[in-house]
């Protein structure tokens, strides 16, 4: 049993237990008890068979769970064949022993459903457990596309102006302190960062065009990470992702996709890079990186662990796929409508390109 299911297994065994143990004369079955449940809402005995199973236990709800108490809070339920009691007929000693197995049903749930909720935490990639800080470094707009905001002699100044992907930022600034609140959170422009925070939990977004720290830190990652950021030639609308040449693949170049609508040439599907590292500059710190030949690309590629449309089903891939944590990946992001839609990594057309140091398999697409 995975210690993920400890909680539903212990709440089955008593489920089970009641079932079988508290009137062990009565010959109770799983069919009875579940004809008897299901006076409200109807119950399949497999239903209920789900709820008592030791490898694969299924939870009832708090509901269920309270009809449970109701039912043998007193031989009366099976008195005449297996029913459910009104709560109005219980005496006294019956009406406190139905409180105490509430109480103790719904505990065991509660404790469920939160054990549940911290596996779901410790699984989610931007969940830190040793207390951080998490230093967020965003590149710096060039000068000719900021607002008149962004300049600080300005009345109204706001720094966020000065910042290029603000909305990559925000998305990822916003779940990173809901999932760590506890933690300290910054967010830094390349210049801004100082020498000791690059030795925290890093989270870098954007390439390395306007980011010359991340040009930095790639750098000393080039050596590990079979995926760099260059310019080529043939692309004009920003750098792109070269996946390097080793003794099990080829070198590929992987460019977005434009489509020319109305004479207006649009973007259809931009190219994303994710990746998770140790730190380079503090092993015991982790290093995650949120890239995109475009902006957009770049709002993609955190989508992917963000966005609750896919975002648990994107969580159980990453855990299942890289058990041991570290790992890059090119994804497809979809652009429709000219906004961006989050990759779902269970869709085989999603993955571009993805690779593990520890199996050293390498997949091009799927």
């Amino acid at each position: 049993m995975a210690p993920g299911n400890t909680g539903a297994a212990r709440l089955a065994s008593r489920l089970r237990d009641l079932r079988v143990k508290e009137w062990p004369d009565a010959g109770l079955t799983q069919e009875k008890l579940a004809k008897a449940l299901g006076t409200q809402e109807r119950v399949a005995p497999a239903t209920l068979a789900s709820w008592e199973s030791r490898t694969s236990p299924k939870t009832p709800t708090p509901v269920r769970l309270n009809a449970y108490a109701r039912f043998f809070a007193t031989r009366k339920s099976i008195e005449g064949g297996a029913h459910l009691v009104p709560l109005t007929d219980l005496d006294d000693a019956e009406r406190a022993r139905f409180e105490e197995l509430r109480t103790e049903l719904l505990g065991l749930h509660a404790a469920l459903v939160e054990a549940e909720a911290v596996e779901d935490k410790r699984r989610a990639l931007l969940y830190f457990e040793d207390g951080g800080p998490i230093v967020i470094i965003c590149p710096e707009a060039p000068e000719d596309s900021r607002g008149p905001l962004a300049d600080e002699n300005h009345i109204n100044y706001v720094r966020l102006h000065r910042y290029a992907d603000i909305d990559a930022l925000i998305e990822m600034f916003g779940h990173i302190r809901a999932l760590n609140p506890e933690m300290h959170v910054h967010h830094r422009l390349p210049d801004d960062v100082q020498q000791n925070e690059l030795q925290n939990h890093l989270v870098l977004l954007g390439g390395i065009g306007w980011n010359s720290t991340t040009r930095r830190i790639l750098a000393a990652l080039k050596r590990q990470l079979p995926v760099e950021q260059v310019d080529d030639p043939s692309f004009k609308g920003g750098d792109v992702f070269r996946v390097t040449k080793a003794e099990n693949r080829d070198e590929a170049t992987h460019l977005p996709v434009m489509e020319e609508f109305n004479g207006v040439m649009e973007l259809v599907d931009d190219v994303g890079f994710i990746a998770r590292v140790a730190n380079p500059f503090n092993s015991s710190r982790t290093l995650t990186i949120c890239n995109g030949v475009h902006s957009r690309g770049v709002v993609g590629a955190v989508l992917t662990l963000t966005d609750e449309t896919v975002r648990p089903a994107n969580e159980r891939y990453l855990a299942e796929r890289f058990p041991e944590g570290d790992f890059a990946m090119l994804v497809k992001v979809p652009v429709v409508a000219r906004r961006v839609l989050a990759p779902d990594l269970e869709n085989p057309d999603a993955i571009v390109f993805e690779w593990s140091p520890l199996d050293m398999q390498v997949t091009e697409g799927r």
